[in-house]
């Protein structure tokens, strides 16, 4: 086997390691979002998530958005850092 063959092979072996862990990227605590919504909004999408409620209040911010058929409470500093997340219970009656 050649050397521009091992590399190639390198190459691929390290793609493939890494490519599942990109499809499956999730926002963690401690990550920073964005300060506007358009940037929160973006780097949710590009993480596949669709966000339904944007609200900023008492110097947070509160981000809603699905994933997967589960929905997710997202709480952010002014600065954008993720303080928490909250899997959204579906049985949970909203009007209580």
């Amino acid at each position: 086997m050649t050397r521009k063959n091992t590399t190639l092979l390198a190459g691929l072996a390290g793609a493939l390691i890494v490519a599942p862990a990109l499809a499956f990227a999730v926002v963690n605590v401690g990550d920073t979002l964005g300060v506007s919504e358009s940037e929160i909004r973006a780097q949710l999408e590009k993480d596949g998530y669709t966000v339904t409620e944007f609200e900023m209040e008492d110097g947070e911010i509160e981000v809603y958005a699905t994933k997967d058929g589960q929905t997710f409470e997202f709480e952010l500093s002014e600065s954008g850092q993720v303080l928490e997340i909250e899997l959204e219970d579906p049985t949970e009656d909203s009007d209580d």
